[in-house]
C-alpha cells in the first residue's frame, strides 16, 4: 500500500509541475485589463481547461491516498503520523501547483535584432558553415558517466573543448581545493550533501575521484559556472543565457518546488530524467544558423547577486545540460562581459571568436572565461608596438591558468599571470584541442629561495622584452634589469653581452648561472639544491578508445569510447644545474605521489623518460621536467 501511496503522490506532483505547452513569450508582460486582481494576461479558454483539469487530477491522486489510508489499519502510530504529514505536503504541493499555474511568466528578456546580429557576428562571422554550427548546437555541459573520469566533463562535439576545458578547470578547483564553499552554492539546494563531505578530501586521500558524489559534482558545477560569469562581468553582474521554446515549466518548477519535494524526499533520477526529455523534445528541429534566430529563440535574465544567479543556474542546469548547452554558456558570457567590452579586448574585432575552418574557440575565448576579458594574448600586461599601438596581454593573477604547446613551438610566450595561477590547475591548448593538467597538492608551485631569484629575474628580463617573446631585449632595457634584480656583473661581462647591441635570455642566464650568489648569481657548486618529484593529472574530455578500460564481447575485447584521465610522476630538476650533474638526481621508482612534495630522492639509476606533446607544455612551467606514466601516453587532441 505504501508503494500505491507513493506512485500517486509522486503523480500528484508531476501533474502540477506539467504546464500546457506554453504561450508565444514577450521579454515585457502584457498589460492586464483595468481592474484585474491581478494584472497578468488573460488565460485562453483552452489553457484554462488544461489547468482546470491538472489541477482536478492532482486533488483525485490526493483523494485516493487519503481512502487508501482510510481503508487500511495503521500498523503503528508513527506511520499513522507519517501519512498524516505526508498527505498535508499533497496539499501543499498542489497549492503550490495551483500558484504555479497563475504565476507571471518571466523567462526573461529577448535580444533587440540589433544585438542578436552584433552577437551572431562576433561568435561565428559571416562565412561560418553549418558544420560548425551544428558542432556549437549539439554540446552540453554533462559529466562522464564513467566512474574513473566522473568528475570530468565529456566531449561529443569538436569546437567548444575552449568552453568545456575552462569550466572543467574551475570545477576541479572547487572539488579539490574548495570543498566547503559547495555548501554555499544555494541555501535550500535539495542535494544533502554536508559541506563536510569533501573536506576531508576523500579523492585526493585516495587518488580515487570515482568517490565524488552527484551532489559535490552539481554543486562544483553550479558555483564553477556563477563564477566565471560574474568575473566577465567584473563582479558586478552576471547575465544568464536561456531559450523560450524550453518553456517555463522546466526553468521554474523545480525552483519554486525544491523545499516541498525535499521534505518529502520524492525527487528522484526518473523525475529529473523527465525535465531532461521534456527538454530534449523542446529542442527537437530547433537549430542556430543565423542571427534571426538568436533572436528569436534566446532569453537572457541579469543578475547582480552572486545567491540569486547560483539560483537560476540551479533552476536551469538541464538546459545547459541539453545539446544547446556550450553555446549557451559561450553567449551568458559573452553579454555578461557586454558585447562592446568584448570587441574593445580584442587586438582585431572583425575576426569571428570561433575560429575557421575547424571550428575552435579562439584564446579570446579561452582568456574571457580564465580571466574576464577577451584578450588574444597570453603574455603578462600591454606590450607597446610604438606609433600609438599596442597589443593586449593578461592584465591580472588568476584562480586556473593555461600553458600551451605552441609556446613550446617558439610561437607565444605565456605569462606569470597564466602559467602561475593561484591553483595548480591549468587549461592545455594544442594546435586544435584544450584539455586540463592539475595536481592534487598545492605544493607544486611553491619556490624555494633560489627559485624565487630565478623568477624575479625572468619577470624584469620579459618585462623589457618588446619581442612578442623572442628572447632578447635592448641594452637600454638590460641595465634596467640588471639595477631592477640588484644583479652586479663584472664590466667585462656586461660589456660582452652589450657587444651586438641586443642581449638574447639564454646568454644572459648563462652568465647568471656562473655568477655568486653574492653578487645576485645562481651558481651551485652542488647542482641538487630545489629537486622536486609529484605527480600531475592530465584530462582530455574528448570520447577516445581505450584498452585500459575493455570490455569483453563475443567477438573479444572491444576498447570504450569514453575521456581519458592520466597519471603522470614528474620529476623537476633545479633550472639552475649544469647538464653534468642532470644524471646524478633521479626519481626513486618506489616513492608515492604523497609521499615526494618536493623531497630529494636519489638512487643509482635514473627513471627513463617518456615523451608526448604534452610533455612539452610542462616544460614551459617547469623547465626540463621528465614525466613517465602507464598506459595509453596522455593525448592533448
Amino acid at each position: 500500500m505504501a508503494d500505491h501511496e507513493e506512485e500517486d503522490l509522486r503523480t500528484a506532483l508531476r501533474m502540477s509541475m506539467q504546464n500546457s505547452p506554453p504561450e508565444p513569450k514577450r521579454s515585457k508582460p502584457r498589460d492586464g485589463p483595468a481592474g484585474a486582481p491581478t494584472g497578468l494576461p488573460e488565460e485562453s479558454s483552452e489553457v484554462k481547461t488544461r489547468r482546470l483539469q491538472r489541477e482536478l487530477m492532482a486533488t483525485a491522486a490526493e483523494k485516493r491516498m487519503l481512502d487508501a489510508k482510510k481503508a487500511s489499519p495503521s500498523p503503528s502510530s508513527v506511520s499513522g503520523s507519517a501519512g498524516s504529514s505526508g498527505s498535508a505536503l499533497a496539499a501543499k504541493v498542489v497549492r503550490k501547483g495551483k500558484e504555479l499555474s497563475l504565476e507571471e511568466v518571466n523567462l526573461g528578456k529577448g535580444l533587440s535584432e540589433e544585438d542578436a546580429k552584433q552577437l551572431f557576428s562576433m561568435v561565428f562571422g559571416a562565412e561560418v558553415t553549418k558544420g560548425i554550427l551544428a558542432q556549437w548546437s549539439n554540446q552540453g555541459i554533462r559529466f562522464s558517466p564513467d566512474p574513473e573520469t566522473s568528475m570530468g566533463l565529456v566531449q561529443h562535439e569538436g569546437g567548444p573543448c575552449g568552453v568545456l576545458a575552462a569550466i572543467q578547470a574551475f570545477v576541479l578547483k572547487y572539488l579539490l581545493f574548495c570543498p566547503a564553499e559547495l555548501g554555499k552554492v544555494v541555501p535550500n539546494m535539495h542535494h544533502n550533501m554536508g559541506s563536510g563531505t569533501l573536506s576531508n578530501s576523500p579523492c585526493v586521500a585516495s587518488n580515487n575521484f570515482a568517490s565524488l558524489t552527484e551532489d559535490a559534482k552539481a554543486r562544483a558545477l553550479i558555483r564553477s559556472m556563477g563564477e566565471i560569469l560574474f568575473l566577465c562581468g567584473s563582479n558586478k553582474r552576471a547575465v544568464i543565457a536561456t531559450l523560450s521554446v524550453i518553456g517555463d515549466d522546466t526553468e521554474r518548477s523545480k525552483d519554486n518546488l525544491d523545499d516541498e519535494v525535499s521534505e518529502l524526499k520524492l525527487v528522484d533520477n526518473a523525475l529529473f530524467s523527465d525535465r531532461n526529455n521534456v527538454i530534449t523534445k523542446s529542442l527537437e528541429g530547433l537549430s542556430i544558423e543565423s542571427a534571426a534566430d538568436l533572436h528569436k529563440v534566446l532569453r537572457v535574465n541579469t543578475y547582480t547577486t552572486r545567491e540569486s544567479a547560483f539560483k537560476r543556474l540551479q533552476a536551469v542546469i538541464p538546459v545547459f545540460q541539453s545539446r544547446m548547452g556550450a553555446l549557451l554558456f559561450l553567449i551568458s558570457a559573452l553579454l555578461s562581459r557586454g558585447l562592446d567590452l568584448v570587441q574593445a579586448d580584442r587586438d582585431d574585432p572583425s575576426l569571428p571568436l570561433v575560429t575557421a575552418p575547424f571550428g575552435h574557440a579562439s584564446q579570446e575565448i579561452v582568456n574571457l572565461l580564465l580571466c574576464g576579458q577577451a584578450v588574444p594574448n597570453v603574455f603578462d600586461g600591454k606590450m607597446d608596438l610604438g606609433g600609438g599601438m599596442s597589443l593586449k596581454g593578461v592584465s591580472r593573477s588568476v584562480e586556473v591558468g593555461f600553458l600551451t604547446l605552441l609556446e613550446s613551438l617558439n610561437f607565444c610566450k605565456v605569462g606569470q599571470y597564466l602559467k602561475c595561477p593561484k591553483w595548480p590547475i591549468w587549461v592545455v591548448g594544442s594546435e586544435s584541442h584544450y584539455t586540463v593538467l592539475f595536481s592534487l597538492d598545492t605544493t607544486v608551485q611553491d619556490e624555494n629561495e633560489l627559485e624565487g631569484r630565478e623568477s624575479q629575474i625572468r619577470k624584469a628580463f620579459d618585462a623589457q622584452d618588446q619581442s612578442g617573446g623572442g628572447g632578447f631585449i635592448s641594452v637600454e632595457g638590460f641595465h634596467q634589469v640588471l639595477k631592477e634584480t640588484n644583479v652586479e656583473l663584472p664590466t667585462e661581462k656586461v660589456d660582452l653581452l652589450c657587444s651586438t647591441g641586443f642581449i638574447v635570455w639564454s646568454e644572459f642566464w648563462q652568465v647568471i648561472l656562473d655568477l655568486d650568489k653574492s653578487l645576485g648569481g645562481l651558481k651551485d657548486s652542488t647542482g641538487l639544491m630545489g629537486k622536486k618529484v609529484f605527480d600531475l593529472y592530465h584530462f582530455n574530455g574528448i570520447a577516445k578508445s581505450d584498452l585500459n578500460g575493455s570490455q569483453v564481447s563475443s567477438g573479444g575485447e572491444t576498447p570504450v569510447q569514453r575521456p581519458r584521465l592520466t597519471k603522470l610522476r614528474v620529476s623537476v630538476p633545479p633550472r639552475w644545474t649544469p647538464e653534468e650533474y642532470m644524471t646524478d638526481v633521479a626519481v626513486s621508482s618506489g616513492s608515492g605521489g604523497n609521499e615526494s612534495g618536493g623531497k630529494v630522492t636519489e638512487s643509482a639509476k635514473p627513471e627513463p623518460s617518456q615523451h608526448a606533446p604534452l610533455v612539452d607544455c610542462i616544460r614551459t612551467r617547469w623547465p626540463r621536467a621528465v614525466c613517465n606514466w602507464i598506459g595509453y601516453p596522455p593525448s592533448i587532441v
